[in-house]
């Protein structure tokens, strides 16, 4: 206790407590009461005491704020889960630094430049006409659905996912599975069009809608609500939170898009949502794909076209490496740039299209 380490110092020092309250300006029977932990010092004369008694500064500053918050919440009856809590908080904020603007290279800020330059030229295209626009959707959804769900292992080839969402046939060899895979990203495609049409918020009624959607007859107990039991992930380093911070993270996530979703360009601000519901790792199944659909709400909410990360064995390593240097180095630069390359190699397939 700090009460201790106070006591301790001026004794071993050879000086009275009078003399301490004198160098502090106060009266001698307030040193005498932080000695017995009666009353705790402010920060400054937390700072003088450390000065004066030759003490280690940030064992004794956490001492001191231990007491804090132990005379904060010792009586409360939900002391323990309010502490859990703002642990939660603050390896959140010390991990993901929430409060600070990303800092970008110039290269990856000239390749912004350019996708801006093709989002303007893909608008100047607009109005197509509807037989057009149409099938241009057809094809990148479908495009999207395959992708998205390849990365998560799905085997379903390109052809097939067309033939399983729009023709609902079924794939000799494949599992039933996969085949609801690829129809419920099709509908999450759907709804995502829908919150697109009506700026809809990314919110967690919108998300937990996505997520009920993509697990839909595949997992119905976990579809659409938080997990409730810890989970790893396959082959990566990165250790998910528990289960007691999922929802303070959650909020937390909404908190930082609304905060921060007109200080940061859309590309970046894609990437981040991406990349932090994906590390909070909120579902037990679907975080990646539901992940990939709130990057492309952020993205066609801003003028930008669907977007997908290849899922083929290369880019899909690419991509679980990006992660992890978020995740592990606090290096959100790769993933960045993934991300915009993604957005830029979209509307130059759009734009070849018109």
């Amino acid at each position: 206790m700090l009460a201790d380490i106070l006591k301790d110092a001026r004794v071993f020092s050879g000086m009275k407590a009078r003399e301490i309250a004198v160098k502090l300006d106060v009266d001698a029977t307030l040193i005498s009461r932080f000695e017995s932990g009666d009353r705790m010092p402010t920060e400054s004369q937390l700072e003088e005491l450390i000065a004066l008694l030759n003490l280690d500064s940030e064992k004794v500053r956490a001492e001191w704020l231990a007491d804090k918050v132990v005379k904060l919440v010792r009586y409360q009856p939900v002391a323990r889960e309010a502490l859990m809590l703002a642990e939660s908080r603050i390896e959140y904020l010390k991990a993901s630094k929430v409060h600070e603007l990303p800092q970008i290279s110039n290269h990856l800020q000239q390749r912004i430049v350019y996708a801006d330059g093709l989002k303007s030229e893909w608008q100047s295209k607009r109005p197509l006409n509807i037989t057009q626009l149409y099938k241009m959707k057809e094809y990148f959804q479908i495009e999207n659905t395959f992708e998205s769900n390849r990365i998560e292992g799905n085997t379903l080839t390109l052809q097939e996912t067309q033939l399983v969402v729009n023709e609902g046939l079924t794939i000799s060899g494949k599992s039933m599975r996969e085949h609801l895979e690829a129809v419920n990203h099709a509908d999450a495609l759907q709804f995502l069009e829908e919150l697109v049409s009506n700026q809809g918020a990314l919110n967690r009624r919108n998300v937990l809608s996505l997520h009920q959607l993509i697990l839909k007859s595949v997992d119905t107990q976990n579809a659409g609500v938080y997990r409730s039991v810890p989970v790893r992930i396959s082959g990566s380093r990165h250790e998910p939170p528990q289960v007691y911070m999922i929802d303070k993270l959650m909020e937390d996530f909404f908190a930082y898009f609304k905060t921060h979703r007109r200080k940061i360009h859309p590309l970046i601000m894609a990437a981040e949502v991406h990349e932090r519901l994906v590390s909070i790792h909120p579902f037990i199944d679907g975080n990646g794909r539901t992940s990939r659909l709130l990057m492309n709400l952020v993205l066609l909410q801003n003028g930008y076209t669907l977007s997908h990360i290849k899922g083929d064995n290369e880019n899909r390593l690419a991509y679980y490496n990006a992660l992890e240097r978020v995740q592990l180095d606090n290096n959100p630069e790769p993933f960045y740039r993934l991300v915009v390359e993604a957005a830029i190699h979209s509307l130059e397939e759009h734009l070849k299209l018109v």
